[in-house]
Parts: structure tokens; C-alpha cells; sequence
């Protein structure tokens, strides 16, 4: 029986005892009594130092997730942690870590461009990758050979792709029997195009239907660099700070793998903040019926371990069910955005709306939220313009500037490029004045700048919920100022109060999230999508639908206590926030990631 599996059946008793099992491991490993989890965010990196026995939580630890070099957000919250627990590093036996960067670069439409080549399949599709290439191949149901593989077809085509690309793909009919044609295809691409990676679908799905194995290997492929930059980053933390441990990463199915699994089959990690979360979720709903406790939490349904678990971040909300007080998984693997993959994963779904998702006041004046994340305006560096210069509807909702690392280094002059040179000697500009003195027209600049913000070259500002937030005095974690701005500016193109505009805003985002959590019940039960009806239902001029939940809200992450009270009253039901829910995921990590030390040792 896997580990992790073993131990999310387990109430907080049998977890106690089983923390507290002999370890037979050597005297030295016996002497450490500390267990780290961290999640990694698309807006912050949170950190918990648990003892290892009791599961008790020792110390915690937010930080703002540092996208130009994540080694440097990581490493602050292993300090922060440190310092304030007063904990040594020697004592830290594991560290186990969870991250939503993947979830998020899928849902963004972030990652690595990705040319995927489909062998021996005549029925085009569409996914969501630089280039889908179908070619002459493929094998039959027996293994054998269909049709020979048009090499000379694949070669033409990678040098054609080479320099529009940064991985690859290769899913070839019936590979799970066969896998010669994906082998073959292997080869030859890294033979023409060696500094790329290449994915092939037989290394992670053994299911049949190509579309879905095709999206599978294509989010791995266009993940890949992205997990090793990471993982990358975590080291170099760790050696900062002088903590020396064994580290896992857990995946989307609530198991923990090694850090070079996480790079070789980079989207397991995907569903991985939501895995961790949902495992929080059901350790709250343990806890409240080992004590008889009775709160938000533990209404009737959830008295039998029925929840749904709402983590609402800066970037993305993540939604998991609970059935018996555990986490279900996806029974034909996860579903992030427009990829339905074989990859294994709890059921969940996940939305691109959060605390710092994008606002717009478009060309008509009508407001749209998300799915893109920006720097909110009050979090905006010092040195920043300010908002009366550049902010306004469509093209002039966002101003992007260069990244500086935290020790004031700038970007290499040796980069070659147009938008660099003109954001190094103008400062921070929107893409309108860009296109305008760079003579550029918007679609081709929209690229360009999607690849430098892919690079961490750049980084784009704009009015967020979290700006609302702060205009409302509901929170005070940045500059007020410059978010009354905004929406002072915003307010105006719609002809109401900045109050009004950022109620406004706030009501938007809790109605985004809870047409999320209807669209994910409705697939989980009929295994239909009514993403487009949902949305628009409050506006239908004949149909008039309302929506109520039977089932309570476990509410996770920082942005949660702000926009689930009235989620929940819009669907008719209760939202309860258990201790230390803002940093919930990191707590699951460290949860799953202590089962696996305490079964192996």
C-alpha cells in the first residue's frame, strides 16, 4: 500500500503514533525532530516548521514568491523560519514542498513553447502548444507495425519548428504496446535540436485515447524546464541557509517523489498545491470529529466528511471535494484549463481567478477579472511611475518593467533585444507606448513580451482584488495610496465612486469563484462542463438559475477569508477557516512528506 495513501486514512491519533513509531535509521537522524514543508505560489511562498512527533506547528513564515530567481523567496521563508523558531538546521529531517507553479503556468498559458508530433493518428486536434505535427507511423493494438514512420516528414518539420520551440512532444499510436516509432522520433530530434527536451508519452501513460496522451506528454514537455529552474532554486536555498536534508516534492496524486522525478516527469507536479491543501482539509474534518468540536466546519453534511476545499491564492482558486473526510482522485487523470491529461491527480479544478489577478476596464467600459496575474498596483516597487502617468482601460491596464534582483543586479547588456533596450533607458512603460515607439503593432508585441515575462526578464503592474481590498481598508499589507489611485482612474471610465468600483471588483471575483465551484460540482457528478451557461446565467433574458451547496466550505490561503463569507452566502451554505489556513498547503506538504519518513524509517 503506497505510503501517502496509507496515511491520509489515518485520524490524528493513529497519525500521532505512527510519527511516533521506532526509526530505524541511524543515531544521528534519530536526533532530528523537525519536518519543513513549503509551497511555492504564484504570488507567495509559505513555509511551516513542524515537530516531527506530535505534528505540532513550531513556526511559519509568508514571503513574497520571487519569480526572477524563486531560490531567493524560498530562501527567505527558510530563514524566516529559522530565526523565529530558534530551531538549528542540523535538526531539520526532512523538507517537503509543494508548489502551484505548474498549475499556474497551464492556467496563464505560461511554460515552455512546445512542438508536439502526433504518429499515426489521422484525426486532427487542437491543444494548446506552438504546433501540433501529425506524421505517418504508429503501431496497432497487437504492437505491430501500422505504417512506417515518415522520418523524412519529422525532420523536415523539427528544422522548421527549432527556432519557434523550446521542448518537444512525441505521442505515437498504441506506444503503451509499442513504444519503437516515439523511441526513433526521440533520437532524431535531439540529434537535430540537442539543447531541447524531448517528451514521449509511453514514459507516462499507459491509457488508451491519443488526444489525452498527446496533452499528457505536451504538459510535461512544457513543464520540464520550468520544475528544474525550481528545483534548482530550492538547493540553492537550502545550502544558504545550511540545511541539509532528504527533499521531496509532492505530486498531484498526494505522493511524494525525488526532485529528479519532478524534473524527468515535471507535470505529476501538476494538482500539487491542490493535493496538499485537500489533504489539510481532511485533517481539519479528522480533528473536529476526534473532539466533538462543532464550528463552520462541521455542519451536518460535514459530520460525515463531505467538504468541498476552496484554496484561494494571488494567481488561482483551487477546488477539491472530500468524501468521507479523504481526498477523491481524478478517475481518468487531472483536468487543468484546456488539458484533460492521464495525469494522476486528486479531483480538482482549478480557475485563473485570485487576490492578484488582472483587472480591466475594457474598450466598452464593462470590468473583466483574470485570468492573467499582475503585480498589484500597492505592491509596486518605489522607484515605480506613478499610476496617473500610464493607468487606464484596455491597452493602458498594465505597465511592464524590467526585473532587478534583490542585490540591485540588472539584466545582462549583452542581451540583444528592442523591448529590453527601450525599458533600460525609458523605465516602466505600457504596451501601447511600447508599440507606438517601437513600431511594433500589438498581436506581435504581445508575443514578445509574453516570451521576456516567460523569461523573468519582465514583470508586468496593474489593479488587482487585492488593491480593492486595500481601497476598502479591509487589508494593509502595501501602499494604499497607489491603489486609491487606480481606482480613482478606473472608477472614472465607468462614471462611479473608486468605493463603488472596488465593490464592484469584489463582487466579480466572489461570483468567479463561485461559478467555479458549480462548474466543478456539475463535472464531478455528470461529467459535464457548463462553463459558458454558468457564467452568463444571471444575464439569460429567459432562464433564471440559482445554485445552492449541501456541503460546507473548508476555506484555505490568504486571500480566502476575504472572498469565501461571501461565497458561501451566495450558494446557501457555511465557509470555516481552520488555524493556520493561510498557510494551509505547506502543512499538508509537510504532513505527506513526514508519512514518507516515518514508513521509511
Amino acid at each position: 500500500m503506497p505510503a501517502v495513501k496509507f496515511f491520509a486514512g489515518l485520524d490524528l491519533e493513529q497519525k500521532s503514533s505512527f510519527f511516533k513509531a521506532p526509526l530505524r535509521s541511524s543515531q544521528q537522524e534519530i536526533m532530528k525532530k523537525y519536518i519543513i514543508g513549503i509551497d511555492t505560489g504564484g504570488t507567495y511562498t509559505d513555509a511551516v516548521l513542524m515537530e516531527a512527533d506530535s505534528g505540532a506547528v513550531i513556526a511559519t513564515a509568508k514571503e513574497p514568491t520571487t519569480h526572477y530567481h524563486l531560490a531567493t523567496g524560498t530562501g527567505h521563508a527558510l530563514a524566516a523560519l529559522l530565526a523565529t523558531s530558534g530551531v538549528a538546521a542540523s535538526e531539520i529531517r526532512q523538507l517537503a514542498v509543494s508548489t502551484t507553479l505548474a498549475t499556474n503556468a497551464v492556467v496563464e498559458g505560461k511554460g515552455a513553447r512546445v512542438g508536439l508530433f502526433v504518429i499515426g493518428y489521422v484525426k486532427h486536434f487542437r491543444l494548446p502548444v506552438v504546433a501540433v505535427a501529425f506524421i505517418k507511423g504508429g503501431h496497432t493494438i497487437q504492437g505491430t507495425e501500422e505504417e512506417p514512420l515518415d522520418l523524412e516528414n519529422l525532420v523536415d518539420t523539427v528544422r522548421g519548428l527549432a527556432g519557434e520551440v523550446d521542448a518537444y512532444a512525441v505521442c505515437s499510436a498504441m506506444s503503451m504496446e509499442n513504444p519503437t516509432h516515439e523511441l526513433v522520433a526521440e533520437k532524431a530530434i535531439s540529434m537535430l535540436d540537442p539543447d531541447k527536451p524531448v517528451f514521449c508519452s509511453h514514459r507516462i501513460s499507459q491509457q488508451a485515447g491519443m488526444r489525452e496522451r498527446a496533452a499528457t506528454a505536451a504538459l510535461h514537455a512544457k513543464l520540464m524546464p520550468l520544475m528544474q529552474d525550481y528545483i534548482a532554486g530550492i538547493q540553492v536555498a537550502m545550502i544558504k541557509q545550511g540545511v541539509s536534508c532528504p527533499v521531496v516534492i509532492i505530486g498531484g496524486n498526494g505522493q511524494a517523489v525525488t526532485i529528479d522525478q519532478a524534473v524527468e516527469r515535471a507535470g505529476m507536479t501538476v494538482a500539487s498545491g491542490p493535493a496538499c491543501s485537500a489533504h489539510f482539509g481532511a485533517m481539519q474534518i479528522k480533528e473536529t470529529e476526534r473532539s466533538g468540536a462543532t464550528d463552520a466546519t462541521t455542519t451536518s453534511p460535514a459530520s460525515h466528511g463531505d467538504a468541498l476545499v476552496i484554496d484561494v491564492g494571488g494567481t488561482t482558486t483551487d477546488i477539491a471535494m472530500l468524501e468521507n473526510g479523504r481526498p477523491l482522485l481524478a478517475p481518468n487523470g487531472c483536468q487543468i484549463g484546456e488539458w484533460q491529461t492521464h495525469v494522476e491527480a486528486i479531483d480538482m479544478f482549478t480557475g485563473g481567478i485570485g487576490g492578484d489577478s488582472h483587472v480591466v476596464v475594457d474598450d466598452q467600459g464593462a470590468l473583466v477579472i483574470g485570468p492573467a496575474r499582475v503585480l498589484p498596483l500597492c505592491m509596486a516597487p518605489g522607484s515605480w511611475p506613478s499610476v496617473t502617468g500610464w493607468l487606464g482601460g484596455g491597452a493602458l491596464s498594465r505597465c511592464i518593467g524590467l526585473v532587478v534582483g534583490e542585490e540591485g543586479e540588472e539584466i545582462p547588456e549583452d542581451i540583444d533585444d528592442p523591448v529590453i533596450a527601450f525599458l533600460r533607458q525609458q523605465g516602466p512603460a505600457t504596451p501601447a507606448v511600447m508599440s507606438e515607439a517601437l513600431g511594433i503593432s500589438a498581436v506581435p508585441l504581445e508575443k514578445h513580451l509574453e516570451r521576456l515575462a516567460q523569461a523573468q526578464l519582465t514583470f508586468e503592474t496593474g489593479f488587482t482584488p487585492t488593491d480593492a481590498l486595500h481601497v476598502l481598508g479591509k487589508i494593509a499589507l502595501g501602499n494604499r495610496e497607489a491603489a486609491t489611485a487606480g481606482a480613482v482612474l478606473l472608477a472614472r471610465l465607468q462614471g462611479i465612486t473608486p468605493e463603488e468600483f472596488c465593490h464592484q471588483v469584489l463582487r466579480l471575483t466572489e461570483k468567479k469563484i463561485e461559478d467555479l465551484i458549480i462548474d466543478y460540482v456539475i463535472h464531478h457528478y455528470w461529467g459535464k462542463s457548463l462553463t459558458s451557461f454558468i457564467a452568463s446565467r444571471t444575464d439569460h433574458p429567459v432562464l433564471g438559475v440559482n445554485f445552492s451547496l449541501k456541503i460546507p466550505l473548508i476555506g484555505i490561503g490568504a486571500a480566502a477569508r476575504h472572498f469565501l463569507p461571501g461565497v458561501a452566502a451566495r450558494l446557501g451554505t457555511t465557509v470555516g477557516f481552520p488555524d493556520h489556513c493561510e498557510v494551509g498547503n505547506a502543512i499538508g506538504a509537510a504532513l505527506l512528506g513526514g508519512a514518507v519518513v516515518a514508513v521509511k524509517s
